[in-house]
């Protein structure tokens, strides 16, 4: 049965890099958070390596490694607060689960965003940003399992229900790993579904938000190996963004363009499916060996 320890260090899942993170800043609290505190867009590559450290650490790293990538992002996270302008509160993604899965527990909040994609009322004001909510914790997590079982399943075909089941429970460390409760990760993958689908509803991408996502994915002061790939990894991007989303960010997307990826991907993974474990899964290796080279972390 596959584990979070098989499927986590599969590079392919690399492809999902930007729909993940135009998934996160679609959340307008983590949008404008960004916006404000963060240079991602200016060096992409220090989120992505901060992203793939954490997760190759939880993964497959040793008790020491989890120590200390924790011990990093909550050093990172601490100084990161968006208060809004005015008295605007915070928007996180909705936590369903209390209303769908826990009996007894008081129903999720609205989300305090729009469920037009898009679209900024003449009273919008900036949503409160705090890298340590754990409700938008939550929302990075869910990004990274949703982005990560999608393109899984495109390499090697869906998983059994019961494998499926226990991935998906395995992947909430992401969040509990910080300051998200184990209880707010939707129980089961019908749950997370429910979750998503409203989630997905609530985003809200505005002008500030497209400015970001424009800015990371010309990559302008990236290396050139990285920005020459640019080009490939917008189009993966967009492909795999859910279809109310492509045009809230501006992009376009036609038959003949699904088409194109369908066969990229279909070569793609034919290819990648035979190729050995160690090459598939080299990142991850060297993730873990400049983290243990950063921080002192020992080896498992």
């Amino acid at each position: 049965m596959p584990r979070l320890a098989d499927i986590a260090p599969e590079s392919i899942l690399l492809a999902g890099a930007g729909r993940a993170i135009l998934l996160q800043i679609a959340n307008p609290a983590i949008g404008y958070g960004v916006a404000r505190h963060s240079d991602f867009a200016l060096r992409p590559m220090k989120r992505l390596n901060a992203t793939l450290s954490y997760v190759y650490a939880l993964a497959n790293g040793s008790d020491d490694d989890i120590r200390a990538m924790r011990r990093a992002v909550n050093r990172a996270h601490a100084p990161v607060s968006n208060p809004p302008r005015g008295a605007a509160p915070s928007a996180p993604v909705p936590d369903l689960r209390a209303a769908t899965v826990t009996e007894g527990i008081a129903s999720a909040q609205p989300a305090a965003v729009s469920a037009t994609a898009g679209r900024q009322d003449a009273h919008h004001t900036d949503p409160r940003y705090d890298a340590r909510d754990p409700q938008l914790q939550l929302w990075v997590a869910a990004t990274l399992y949703d982005t990560a079982i999608t393109l899984y399943e495109k390499t090697y075909g869906p998983l059994a229900p019961d494998a499926a089941e226990h991935v998906y429970r395995e992947y909430a460390v992401l969040g509990t790993a910080l300051q998200m409760p184990l209880e707010l990760w939707p129980e089961t993958r019908a749950d997370f579904r429910a979750y998503w689908d409203h989630a997905i509803a609530g985003l809200r991408v505005d002008a500030t938000v497209r400015s970001v996502a424009a800015a990371l994915l010309r990559a302008q002061n990236a290396p050139v190996a990285l920005r020459a790939g640019m080009p490939l990894a917008r189009f993966v991007t967009v492909a795999l963004l859910p279809d109310a989303l492509r045009g809230a960010f501006g992009f376009t997307w036609s038959k003949a363009q699904q088409r194109r990826f369908d066969r990229l991907m279909a070569v793609s993974t034919r290819v990648y499916r035979v190729l050995p474990p160690r090459v598939r899964r080299w990142p991850s290796r060297r993730y873990l060996a400049r983290i243990r080279v950063t921080y002192g972390a020992g080896t498992p």
